[in-house]
């Protein structure tokens, strides 16, 4: 008995201690972010809280957050979570003078340290050279230690953190580096707006949708264009600088721009595809040689406001080929001669694939690609998608020989994973989408219209199988 009251008190005395450690720590949590304002504030930086961990418990209470008056909180509830992190952010053009910053952050007890590298805004086909930045700063303090993310503003008018190298002669002990939310790719993000709170008894900055800020993280990583392969492929393959093709890129460009509102005001996502996905990924411009822009869209991802959407905006439909169900395809007519693509994605389980049409014959294809996930990049001074596993991508469609250019390319013929896929007829008949392994089978005909292309028809002979077909069943019918 003795022995049991025994181990009883100390469990008891144990867990008093265990829960007084928990308290203490959380308790430094809060004096740390306290501190750290205060060192922000005294130097008017306007830093903004961005650490996901604290924002997903401030989404849950946000309504009671806003109309909150202010006053003594009775319990620590978010800025105690435990972490070994608080993040923070730093629009870059808001701050300069980080000298005086690391005085007094010293003099406070802070370590600090801080992580630059070059700026890939001022990369180019000329200059390589990149002047460098500061893009992350750790200010670590007894237990607990703050990482602030600077942000740029990019041409794209989109807001832009690099990634987190630690460099040989840095101190990879200094904090686990491995848990920083942020920093293990380069991000790109809508500009936040922002809204002051009180949580914890502190005056912080917050995103003032902090859902939305939180799916954005989740979607965030960032491609940069590979400037020093673009510059290697134009030493063997000079620009292409004659007057149509400066036009032809001011065009494409405009019409990018353009698709891009579009798309983006009925929330629908997609990517650079084809042979702007090529040009993007081989020589950071638009392949002059292409004479359209081509962008991809998962059909999960379909609405039916898309056609009239574009040519609201100006873009008149100039053919659709295939159905929601099966090989969708959307052409639509951009200034002169310039025309936007836009193809549609299947996902199967091992692959995704698209389909193509051939008008006057009904002939379908499908082009196969390994199965990828999207990040954004910034391409003609826009924020855009572009597949993350860039190369497995170009290479399903374009083979290995992909950094040579080809300037004649038959759709049908020339991708590198181009399969047959059947036939379709006409939409006047309301019948689409047979295989055709060796011929016509028949009877796998279907009901939904295929093919609209300016209200015209595809051939006669299409026509004249249906009707064949239609006459062969009646036959059969009254022989039975």
């Amino acid at each position: 008995l003795s022995d049991f009251l025994l181990s009883v008190g100390w469990g008891f005395f144990l867990s008093k201690s265990f829960n007084a450690k928990m308290v203490f720590l959380s308790s430094v949590k809060q004096h740390v972010v306290r501190k750290f304002l205060g060192l922000t504030s005294g130097h008017n930086i306007p830093v903004y809280l961005i650490d996901p961990l604290i924002l997903g418990l401030v989404e849950k209470d946000i309504e009671q957050i806003r109309s909150s008056p202010g006053g003594p909180s009775p319990e620590c509830k978010y800025f105690c979570a435990p972490r070994d992190f608080t993040t923070f952010a730093l629009l870059d053009k808001t701050w300069k003078h980080e000298v005086g910053l690391f005085r007094t952050a010293e003099k406070m007890g802070f370590q600090w340290l801080k992580i630059i590298n070059k700026d890939p805004r001022l990369d180019g086909m000329d200059d390589l050279s990149g002047m460098e930045i500061p893009l992350h700063y750790i200010f670590k303090l007894a237990s607990h230690a703050i990482h602030l993310v600077v942000f740029y503003e990019r041409s794209g008018n989109f807001l832009w953190h690099g990634p987190l190298r630690l460099r040989q002669h840095m101190d990879r002990k200094f904090v686990p580096f491995r848990k920083l939310h942020f920093g293990r790719y380069p991000g790109a993000y809508e500009k936040p707006e922002l809204l002051l709170v009180s949580i914890d008894d502190l005056k912080v900055q917050i995103p003032k949708n902090p859902s939305r800020f939180l799916e954005e993280m989740s979607h965030s990583r960032f491609l940069e264009c590979r400037y020093r392969e673009a510059r290697a492929f134009f030493q063997l393959y000079p620009d292409d600088a004659s007057p149509d093709a400066v036009e032809f890129r001011k065009k494409a460009k405009s019409l990018l721009h353009l698709a891009a509102l579009t798309l983006n005001n009925l929330g629908v996502k997609f990517w650079l595809s084809s042979g702007t996905c090529l040009g993007w990924y081989r020589q950071c411009n638009v392949i002059p040689h292409s004479k359209d822009v081509d962008l991809g869209i998962f059909i999960r991802d379909y609405k039916a406001d898309i056609i009239p959407a574009f040519q609201n905006a100006g873009l008149p439909l100039k053919h659709k080929f295939g159905k929601v169900e099966d090989s969708l395809e959307l052409s639509f007519q951009g200034e002169s001669d310039v025309k936007l693509d836009i193809f549609f994605f299947y996902e199967e389980d091992d692959h995704i694939w698209n389909g193509g049409t051939q008008a006057k014959s009904g002939k379908k294809f499908k082009y196969l690609f390994p199965k990828f996930t999207l990040c954004w990049t910034e391409f003609v001074e826009l924020k855009v998608h572009v597949p993350c596993e860039t190369l497995q991508y170009v290479e399903a469609n374009y083979g290995p020989e992909w950094k040579v250019p080809v300037k004649t390319w038959d759709w049908k013929s020339s991708p590198f994973n181009v399969q047959d896929n059947g036939v379709c007829l006409s939409p006047e008949l309301s019948v689409c989408d047979f295989p055709v392994p060796k011929g016509i089978d028949i009877h796998s005909l279907c009901n939904t219209p295929c093919v609209s292309l300016g209200g015209i028809s595809f051939p006669l002979l299409n026509r004249y199988f249906l009707h064949l077909h239609r006459a062969f069943s009646k036959w059969l019918k009254e022989r039975r």
